[in-house]
């Protein structure tokens, strides 16, 4: 069963205790928890011994399971750090960014070597590093991602497969989806309006709000056999935003995918 939850970094202005049980309130099975360096640090990766106890009993306080770990940077010693802590808490999935520039073929390059050594770390510790196709970063498409799946043996290296950067990119979700399937690990999903380059105000990332075939989309994860987690990933939430506001946001986005992937059978 394709588990939902919500990436911590919607509700950033609140503790992750209160992220944590709107999350909960709202219907998801677990939660990915920010660890993004100047956004959002519900894990501070400086610290994650101390944190680790208090992490754990919130989690299974509200009921819900870690699904994953935003990190973002592809800095070896930050990772390093992110592995340590996704292996001692019980975050099985490491979620980053490829970093460089779209259309560069060095930057391309170098972004598959890192992951490449990163993933082999990721292994030691028994997590798997997923990257995504990202915007205006080396890997921001089908083809770049196919790249890298293509270059990258380990078992321990995944896909987080976006499909608001894949929209964006020019491209439809839900005929690009299957292309990768097979490597897909863990998928990050929202809406948007249009195929600007920004993501838009947090109410029109709610799934459902914008032009993406979401609903396609899902039937392509449940017909490939996808069955891993689907995280909202909302990002633009600021200090003027309520915890009403986000709550609102993740449980519009629960009510939109819970429905669509029961009616596809993948709940």
């Amino acid at each position: 069963m394709i588990k939902l939850g919500v990436n911590s970094v919607l509700f950033k202005s609140f503790s992750f205790a209160e992220a944590a049980a709107a999350i909960a309130r709202c219907g998801y099975d677990g939660v990915e928890i920010s660890a993004i360096q100047g956004m959002c640090e519900h894990l501070d990766l400086s610290r994650w011994q101390e944190q680790k106890d208090e992490l754990q009993a919130i989690v299974k306080e509200n009921g819900l399971k870690f699904l994953s770990m935003e990190v973002a940077s592809l800095d070896e010693e930050r990772l390093t750090l992110a592995f340590e802590a996704g292996a001692a808490i019980g975050i099985p999935i490491i979620n980053v960014g490829p970093g460089g520039k779209t259309g560069s073929k060095e930057d391309l390059a170098v972004s598959i070597e890192k992951l490449t050594q990163l993933s082999e770390k990721a292994a030691s510790y028994g997590v798997t590093l997923c990257v995504k196709a990202h915007v205006g970063n080396a890997i921001d498409n089908t083809p770049t991602t196919l790249a890298a799946m293509d270059a990258i043996s380990s078992s321990a290296f995944g896909i987080d497969m976006d499909p608001s950067h894949i929209h964006r990119s020019g491209e439809n979700a839900e005929e690009a989806l299957p292309a990768v399937l097979g490597r897909v690990k863990h998928v990050h999903i929202r809406d948007c309006k249009g195929r600007e380059q920004g993501p838009g105000p947090i109410e029109l990332q709610a799934c459902g709000r914008g032009d993406i075939d979401l609903f396609g989309y899902c039937k392509a994860m449940v017909d490939g056999g996808y069955d891993g987690p689907v995280v909202l990933e909302v990002i633009g939430a600021g200090p003027d935003h309520t915890i009403d506001q986000v709550s609102i946001v993740a449980a519009e986005s629960y009510g939109y995918l819970n429905a669509c992937l029961k009616k596809l059978g993948g709940r």
